[in-house]
């Protein structure tokens, strides 16, 4: 295991993550002492609007994939218009090696909660949704607990800290379906109908939850609002890039020393987080990995040093995501991890549009094929023509993240495509697989 260098130790920002080893840093009186709605009482005596221009000062992105400047998302609430407006978090992290909301839901829910204050008070909203995965139970109830005791203490509920604001939040579990990710289909299943994309335009902004105007963001969005009103704008911006501002939660999995979160500045290198997290596994040599998740395309050790951040990943030919950050070595077959991936895609799809329903179920098939010796070059072909049929044709992101893999694995790692087909690799699936593949 090695030991990292005391200038990538540097790296290492604990913002977000600085409370999770305290003591009981679920309950309030520990996040009271440590700073916990300091930033909503300074929040409160400030304007909505200067609060939304903070927040676009600050440079603040959406932690949940795609990037958004937050602020301007705020910003697109129409103000004035008599209708109520809704907060609702998205917190259903479902993707494959995604996993930083989860401890932050469980070790610092209120750092959540405050934030849903404070954005909802900046956005006019007076009921706020934290909409979380079904299947994270314990996460669910220390959330629910962190929402009783605000209410308790009169961070929730009406007339907040005698400011006569007046806001409700409601946790709510969802069924477990990762198209409800997707931030309509969450909606959507919010109101009470089944989870699947909507139509846009109209946008949430203007026709969200019960066609109201809706801001949806993820947790580590929400999360890092009530930093950003206690430190400002100037001091987020201190960390990361310019334009990629503040920490990150970078979730390091696969074949490291020491697999976890790693919140560092945005613009750290892959080289540096592996060597935060004690180096590779003996006898491991990297081969690929993924930068965002499972819906971003595959990068190579020839990516070491491309900048963690959006725009650097993107520079590379993939996307930030949700940094969940799979790293696999030279004992990995980059054919059988697309498989399993595909499989998840497959069985996720909600069924609404052709191309995902359709095209990921051959995919599955043409991959038991190839993985059980029995795959012709022809097959390489047919993954891409679909490939390129599903890509900007889904209704939603759902059908372009499951062809990343498939795509960037043909490209990087077509030989180990080909050991299968031409029977260099052992079958790793058996021919019972095939029944109906065909």
């Amino acid at each position: 295991m090695t030991t990292p260098r005391p200038e990538t130790l540097a790296k290492l920002t604990p913002v977000l993550t600085k409370r999770w080893l305290s003591p009981d840093a679920w309950r309030l009186g520990t996040y009271e002492k440590l700073d916990g709605y300091a930033a909503l009482r300074k929040a409160l005596k400030a304007h909505p609007d200067d609060l939304i221009q903070l927040v676009k000062d600050s440079g603040l992105r959406g932690r949940g994939g795609a990037g958004f400047p937050t602020g301007l998302k705020w910003g697109f609430i129409p103000q004035g218009d008599g209708k109520p407006h809704y907060l609702v978090v998205n917190a259903d992290e479902g993707e494959p090696g995604t996993c930083k909301d989860l401890p932050l839901m469980t070790y610092d829910p209120h750092s959540l909660v405050e934030g849903v204050i404070i954005a909802s008070y900046a956005i006019r909203a007076n009921r706020a949704y934290i909409y979380i995965r079904g299947e994270a139970v314990h996460a669910a109830r220390r959330l629910r607990n962190a929402v009783a005791e605000a209410y308790a203490k009169g961070y929730l509920g009406r007339n907040i800290l005698g400011s006569g604001f007046d806001l409700d939040l409601v946790v709510h579990s969802g069924a477990g379906a990762y198209i409800c990710g997707e931030e309509t289909a969450l909606l959507d299943s919010l109101e009470g109908f089944r989870g699947q994309p909507r139509l846009r335009p109209p946008f949430p902004a203007t026709h969200g939850l019960y066609a109201s105007p809706t801001v949806v963001n993820n947790v580590g969005t929400i999360a890092s609002v009530p930093y950003i009103v206690l430190g400002g704008a100037d001091w987020w911006k201190t960390m990361g890039t310019e334009k990629s501002s503040g920490p990150m939660i970078y979730s390091l999995s696969g074949r490291i020393a020491n697999p976890g979160q790693y919140e560092c500045s945005m613009g750290i290198t892959l080289r540096e987080l592996i060597e935060l997290a004690g180096g590779m596994q003996p006898g491991h040599n990297l081969k690929f990995w993924t930068p965002g998740g499972s819906s971003t395309p595959l990068l190579t050790a020839e990516h070491l040093d491309v900048p963690l951040d959006f725009e650097g990943v993107a520079g590379a030919g993939s996307i930030l995501g949700t940094t969940a950050t799979q790293i696999f070595s030279d004992q990995d077959c980059p054919v059988y991890a697309t498989y399993r991936w595909l499989e998840f895609y497959h069985h996720e799809s909600c069924g609404k549009c052709t191309p995902c329903r359709e095209g990921n179920y051959w995919m599955v098939r043409v991959y038991r094929r190839i993985l059980a010796g029995q795959g012709t070059h022809e097959d390489l072909d047919t993954l891409l023509d679909t490939c390129d049929n599903i890509l900007g044709r889904s209704f939603c992101g759902l059908g372009d993240g499951a062809t990343s893999s498939v795509t960037s694995s043909l490209k990087y790692f077509k030989q180990d495509y080909l050991d299968y087909i031409e029977g260099r690799t052992a079958p790793k699936l058996s021919e019972k697989t095939l029944v109906g593949a065909h």
